[in-house]
């Protein structure tokens, strides 16, 4: 049966899988409503399944569909991948690499990486990602993203994955100048105060979360930031406290706003590695991509 799937047929499912009606697929993809009809209704055929409910505003994946879709994504993104790896290899850099970073690293050495990288390959399109890890598991899965430098949770270990330590980094706590705790020197004294924090979901928030835990504390984590620049930002105009590496507290681009306490007890370092699954290797791009995060790091 799987000899019949054609490969229009898939990327047909996935558009409007992803898109979530046909027509705006339909402006996507630059085919017909009536084609993407056809390729899905032909796939369905084959596949002695229904893949979509329709309904009146769109339509959703069915059960079989949902799970169709998992494999069908990461067939597409294997086939550019190898396609990509043919051309680059040939000697015609093109094509596109797709990488996630941690917001330390986005305001640190993601910006020499890329800067040099482009220097050498300008007509390789690259793609960002911020955030932590657990919010890129789904698309490193897939194949929609080649690597992520991050942190991760130790005890939620993913089979699928690889994890290369690359560095260590600092971690302070962070007020704005002028906050009437600057002078405090233990985690104990900051408990009244406002937190906010980046989601404790694995990676090293996870490990404060437990740290404050076995030290009998509860912070008030009021505000929960996914991104460091929606935290840095709150932090350096309000009295609320946070906890962050200390390459962005000492970054220029906020100004001196912000200061970092030296605590008798030192919060602990958090551990960034180079993250990829297991069974794909990368394109000759992404992997000179990610020699240059490994030569950044070493230098930090």
């Amino acid at each position: 049966m799987s000899a019949n799937l054609k490969l229009h047929q898939l990327r047909a499912f996935v558009d409007v899988a992803r898109q979530g009606s046909i027509r705006a697929a339909s402006r996507l993809s630059g085919l017909s409503q009536p084609a993407l009809t056809k390729a899905i209704q032909e796939l369905e055929l084959t596949l002695g399944a229904r893949l979509f409910e329709r309904r009146q505003q769109g339509v959703t994946l069915t059960d079989i569909g949902d799970n169709f879709f998992r494999h069908a994504s990461l067939v597409l993104e294997e086939l550019r991948v190898a396609q990509e790896d043919i051309q680059q290899r040939l000697g015609l850099a093109g094509g596109k690499v797709n990488i996630g970073v941690g917001g330390s690293i986005a305001r640190t050495i993601m910006p020499q990486v890329i800067t040099q990288f482009h220097r050498e390959y300008p007509q390789v399109k690259v793609r960002i990602v911020e955030g932590q890890l657990v919010s890129m598991v789904h698309e490193l899965r897939q194949g929609a993203l080649d690597f992520t430098i991050n942190t991760y949770d130790q005890h939620h270990l993913d089979q699928e994955l690889i994890f290369e330590r690359l560095m260590q980094r600092d971690y302070q706590v962070v007020m704005r100048k002028g906050h009437p705790m600057a002078h405090a020197r233990s985690l104990n004294e900051l408990q009244h105060c406002d937190w906010t924090m980046p989601t404790p979901q694995g990676s090293y928030y996870r490990l404060l979360h437990d740290l404050f835990g076995e030290r009998g504390m509860a912070p008030k984590i009021v505000v929960t930031c996914e991104t460091f620049m929606a935290c840095t930002s709150l932090v350096a105009k309000s009295d609320f406290v946070s906890i962050i590496s200390r390459d962005v507290i000492e970054d220029p681009t906020h100004g001196g706003q912000l200061i970092a306490l030296d605590l008798d007890d030192p919060l602990p370092k958090a551990t960034f590695y180079l993250i990829q699954r297991k069974d794909t290797a990368l394109t000759p791009m992404s992997a000179y991509m990610a020699q240059l995060f490994r030569r950044y790091c070493q230098q930090r």
